[in-house]
């Protein structure tokens, strides 16, 4: 069985997203070390959602709420946050409602910006860490590469694959109003992961040249060299900081990089007067100031000490206003992308159906291959040209041809025990629970 368990934005609050991300690292292997059940765990953490997607051996009784528990133990261990408020927490999907959730997640479908691309990259990301930790199953393996199969159909097939869709371009969106002159606009990026080079684009789109990049690991060098831009030692930071127009977090540090203290100490190191934002007034703008400065949090846990904002002329967008003003879907386009998603989940649920006879299936092949030998081997003799063991043979694949159709048939229609104890009934064939063999790898055996 695979179950996924998910807290995003639609059904959690920013603080508790934050606090799930602290422990994010080791959660997929608190689960799958959490209980005998659990075969494998992927994680999936980012500034909007955390996911644990779980493979359970099956079969289980009550297997999924075995699951449940298991996952929400370790979470709750990893975080500190109590197992009831996760239990009130958490949306559950199981089986194919788990793949046509992930589908549509690394699609962009399920994020704060509808189509954003950099979700796709860190669903990708997640498995890579899984596999690292030794936590990944072949069911988990299966469903995060159609994962990444769909994104790619959903960005090919439809207006949600342009550029231009991400948290990043409409963080710069909401500052859009009160930037004369983006040429002239000064930046400091902060951070040099995904998101930092994801940002470094979207500014470059405006018109953005004066970029500098730091970073709180010492990446910064190599960063500012492959991407053109000036690097921003530690000695140098807090002046950095306070003479920029924007500032950019986007790093994975733990703990605040940036907070009101630094960025006084940049100014009166700097003694250079702040840069100047010009404002339209726009209504339902959330950042109103005629002369400050802008920092941009998105880093999750938080960059940003939120005391910067009573820094005078500085205001804090961080990814909890970033939600509250993303752009309503374009239905045309999700509808179409959805049928997409639609399309993978149900053909993955069916190939995984199909798989789960696949033991069957592949111990009466072995039966009749067995068979089919010793009566070649019998006639041999008496067979110098082969006549009768190519007739042997096509009959025996023949025969074999219904009871392999009729598995798959049996498994989509979940009657998949009917198989297993006709096989027992007719041949004494008690299937053994095996690796998983795909039924087409069955048949050409044969």
């Amino acid at each position: 069985m695979l179950m996924c368990l998910t807290a995003s934005h639609k059904n959690a609050s920013f603080d508790l997203l934050e606090r799930l991300s602290g422990g994010a690292e080791s959660v997929a292997e608190r689960i799958t070390g959490h209980s005998e059940c659990v075969a494998g765990a992927v994680v999936i953490s980012t500034c909007n959602r955390f996911e644990a997607y779980i493979d359970l051996d099956e079969p289980v009784t009550a297997g999924q709420q075995i699951g449940i528990e298991a996952a929400t133990a370790a979470i709750s261990a990893a975080s500190g946050i109590p197992a009831e408020q996760l239990h009130s927490t958490w949306k559950v999907h199981t089986d194919e409602d788990a793949a046509r959730h992930l589908f549509a997640v690394s699609a962009g479908l399920e994020s704060v910006v509808v189509g954003e691309g950099e979700i796709a990259g860190q669903v990708r990301r997640s498995l890579e860490t899984a596999r690292e930790a030794g936590t990944t199953t072949s069911d988990l393996e299966r469903l995060f590469q159609r994962a990444s199969q769909t994104s790619r159909g959903v960005k090919n097939n439809t207006p949600l694959g342009r550029a231009g869709r991400s948290i990043v371009r409409l963080a710069l969106d909401l500052a859009e109003s009160r930037i004369v002159d983006w040429s002239a606009v000064r930046v400091l990026l902060i951070g040099t992961g995904a998101y930092a080079g994801a940002s470094l684009a979207a500014l470059r789109d405006r018109g953005v040249t004066d970029v500098a990049v730091y970073s709180p690991s010492g990446r910064a060098a190599g960063f500012a060299a492959s991407h053109s831009i000036r690097a921003v030692e530690a000695d140098a930071f807090p002046r950095e900081a306070a003479d920029a127009t924007i500032v950019v977090t986007c790093t994975t540090a733990s703990g605040f990089v940036l907070d009101a203290a630094l960025l006084t100490a940049g100014r009166l190191a700097s003694h250079e007067s702040l840069p100047v934002f010009e404002h339209d007034g726009t209504p339902g703008c959330p950042v109103h100031t005629d002369a400050g400065q802008l920092v941009i949090d998105l880093g999750l846990p938080r960059n940003v000490d939120p005391d910067v904002a009573g820094v005078h002329g500085v205001d804090l967008l961080d990814l909890e206003t970033i939600r509250i003003h993303a752009p309503l879907e374009e239905l045309q386009a999700t509808d179409h992308a959805h049928e997409i998603v639609d399309r993978a989940a149900r053909k993955f649920a069916a190939v995984t159906d199909e798989r789960s006879l696949a033991p069957a299936v592949v111990a009466l092949r072995r039966h009749a291959q067995e068979l089919l030998e010793s009566e070649i081997a019998r006639v041999a003799p008496r067979d110098p040209d082969g006549v009768a063991e190519q007739a042997l043979r096509h009959m025996m694949g023949r025969l074999l041809h219904a009871p392999t159709v009729r598995a798959r048939d049996l498994a989509r229609a979940g009657d998949a025990q009917r198989y297993i104890d006709a096989l027992d009934a007719l041949f004494g064939l008690a299937v053994a629970s095996e690796a998983v063999v795909d039924l087409e790898a069955g048949e050409a055996a044969s």
